[in-house]
């Protein structure tokens, strides 16, 4: 250690009195320990270590039955894989899921596929990026907002500027590392912003001689600035996991110079050209990569980050071979696995924002169907979360497992972020707010009607008429009907969403949390000959508010802005004088629909969670749900905006009694369902 006495009784003093140390003094107490040590402000070497399991919100086995006289065929690999692997989009905070991965049961079955051969991430390195997107209706364009919790990712991102995002990306980077097979690659995608600290974060991780390639991708389009070089690449960083990975040379047109020349070569002369083409360089340009430019152009899902799919080809096509597993851990609309899925790779793709995990489904839907229309084999692929047990580990991490007090803090931070106050000496009530009771659902499972029947006969017994209740999930069978019900015999019942972003106590002070009402679907189903149904979606009902357009109207000068309030998407329209106009966009139900699916026969596939037990184990356990089979589904594109609102036939092969689930996401990526029970 190059420190004299009195340095080092200056450093002791310093800490003693709880002062920051120079950054030359930790230059001198580190440096024996390593030639280059990397270091930043709030740098940790523990990464998460859990293991939560996930949840199966839907299974989506081939692109839908268009005729009730259609067979699947039971014995090749289209639509359900009688056997092997799932392909998996997730939606969550990918350091939960990447930590889930690594540590869970899951594990297991990734390292069976021969493991993760190849990651692609394309991470933010954009401080002015967000979660927000538009929606277009009637020819208006509506910004949707971010929700809190990707407020609060982007603020845990850039919060602290360079620092914070390499805290982030460092844990993840961690975590990626560790998932990667022995012979696998991972691309990591950057611009001129962040690649000198990305670069250093990667050395630092997969170590200097893993390092691969650093590739910069060229594209055009745009205006040049005045007063400096146009800045037209992004950089691909390549590492391996170790001295072995996968490389399939690729080739690129040769230039017209060069075909000249070898056109003059002598045969077997060192210019003879190779008939594949020019060995593929660092530097990627040309129409195979070229870049979105075009709002026409047939691959733009208008998704803010999307890339090529050239450019992922090339880089999945490199990397890996058919059969092989490849991850995406921040996808976005999807591009990774689309490309993965039409070259014969094997996915998992995840992501933060629900509408991206929307894009995506709706996205691989289609790449099912252009496949199975070629007459090529596709696999099912899985929508999973972390639901109820990332509910329960954020609880966990607040009350430091003690059951004891886990219900009442769970209560009171419910209340808190809902500005309501906390009662006591009521069975079913909880707390108040502007002359409304409040009663907070349970964390783990659904709000049934029996709860509600509870609530009911405790507010009709103390003659209180207005009450809100709070949830997570609400039980399917709860309708409209069943609400006015209870609002005819006296007591006026709210249902509305707990958002996770309730676990964020930043969010909670700053009174950013939203409750929103539990939307409504009608469907009815039409019986025909031969034990044949269809299905058809009559009505849908939202209360979502994201702006106030009062205040709205009183900040905004002449000039137009379309708003979200109360179910309605308005246009707002103010003129020289002051005088507002207002037009609904929303004119119709059915504008709200952005796609619909239809489970023919729910509770027939139960949803199990594999878990270890006291022996270390992996078992099966059911939760208690079951999976939503996707077997036939309508939703808008961009080329066709148009909806269908009746199913095609459904047959069944047996009489009996069946639950028929239909399930809706609106513009804005919110799912809502409902259940049919029929008789055949």
């Amino acid at each position: 250690m190059n420190l004299s006495e009195a340095d080092k009784n200056r450093i002791i003093e310093l800490i003693k009195n709880g002062k920051n140390l120079p950054k030359e003094d930790i230059y001198k107490l580190f440096a024996d320990e390593e030639d280059v040590f990397l270091f930043w402000n709030g740098r940790k070497e523990e990464v998460t270590n859990i293991a939560l399991p996930f949840h199966s919100i839907e299974q989506i086995d081939e692109p839908r039955k268009e005729t009730a006289e259609e067979e699947p065929d039971l014995f090749d690999f289209r639509g359900r894989q009688l056997a092997g692997w799932t392909n998996k989009l997730i939606w969550g905070d990918n350091k939960l899921i990447l930590s889930s991965l690594a540590n869970g049961p899951l594990r297991e079955e990734i390292e069976k596929e021969g493991g993760i051969k190849l990651i692609y991430i394309d991470p933010p390195f954009a401080v002015g990026a967000d979660f927000g997107f538009t929606i277009e209706i009637q020819g208006e364009t509506a910004e949707k907002k971010q929700s809190v919790i990707e407020e609060i990712a982007y603020r845990d991102t850039w919060g602290k500027g360079i620092s914070s995002y390499l805290t982030m990306m460092y844990e993840r980077l961690k975590l990626m590392h560790n998932l990667l097979a022995e012979d696998g690659s991972i691309y990591v995608h950057v611009d001129y912003r962040v690649s000198a600290y990305l670069k250093l974060l990667l050395d630092d991780i997969f170590g200097v001689n893993n390092f691969r390639n650093v590739i910069a991708w060229c594209y055009g389009g745009g205006s040049a600035p005045k007063n400096y070089y146009h800045r037209k690449h992004d950089y691909l960083f390549w590492y391996s996991k170790s001295n072995r990975w996968t490389f399939n040379k690729q080739y690129r047109p040769y230039t017209e110079g060069t075909l000249q020349r070898g056109l003059t070569a002598v045969k077997g002369d060192q210019y003879k050209l190779d008939d594949k083409g020019a060995t593929l360089d660092d530097w990627w340009t040309g129409k195979e990569v070229q870049k979105i430019l075009s709002p026409t152009a047939y691959e733009n899902l208008k998704y803010p980050t999307q890339k090529p799919e050239g450019l992922l080809k090339r880089i999945i096509t490199g990397h890996s071979n058919e059969g092989d597993l490849v991850a995406d851990f921040f996808c976005g609309s999807g591009t990774t696995a689309a490309v993965a899925e039409k070259l014969g790779r094997k996915w998992i793709a995840t992501d933060l924002g629900r509408f991206a995990i929307h894009t995506t489904r709706k996205r691989m839907i289609g790449v099912q169907r252009q496949l199975k229309n070629e007459g090529k084999d596709y696999r099912a692929f899985e929508i999973l979360n972390l639901g109820k047990y990332e509910r329960q580990f954020f609880m966990d991490n607040l009350t430091n497992g003690s059951l004891e007090k886990k219900e009442e803090i769970y209560v009171n931070l419910i209340l808190e972020a809902y500005k309501a106050k906390r009662i006591q000496g009521y069975k079913t009530l909880h707390g108040s707010k502007a002359g409304r009771f409040v009663h907070v659902g349970p964390l783990d499972v659904p709000v049934t009607q029996s709860r509600l029947l509870e609530i009911f006969e405790e507010c009709r017994e103390k003659l209180f008429t207005q009450v809100d209740v709070l949830g997570f999930e609400f039980e399917m069978g709860l309708t409209p009907q069943f609400i006015q019900e209870l609002r005819e015999k006296g007591v006026a019942i709210t249902l509305k969403y707990i958002p996770k972003d309730v676990f964020d106590k930043r969010a909670v002070e700053k009174g950013q949390v939203r409750f929103y009402d539990v939307a409504y679907l009608n469907a009815k189903i039409q019986k025909l000959q031969n034990n044949t149904i269809k299905v058809e979606i009559t009505d849908f009902v939202t209360h979502y508010t994201q702006d106030d357009i009062e205040d709205i109207q009183k900040q905004m000068r002449s000039g137009s802005k379309v708003v979200i309030e109360n179910g309605q998407i308005v246009k707002i329209t103010k003129d020289k004088n002051g005088i507002i106009n207002r037009e609904i966009l929303t004119e119709n139900w059915y504008d709200w629909i952005d796609y619909w699916a239809i489970d023919f026969n729910y509770e027939n596939k139960e949803e199990t969670i594999r878990v270890r037990n006291e022996k270390g184990e992996i078992k099966g356990k059911w939760t208690g749900n079951y999976i939503f089979e996707n077997e036939w589904q309508s939703f808008r594109t961009k080329k066709n905006s148009t909806l269908e609102f009746t199913s095609a036939l459904h047959e069944y092969k047996k009489e009996g009694k069946y639950k028929i689930m239909v399930k809706v996401v609106d513009i804005l990526g919110i799912d809502t369902s409902k259940i049919i029970e029929i008789e055949i």
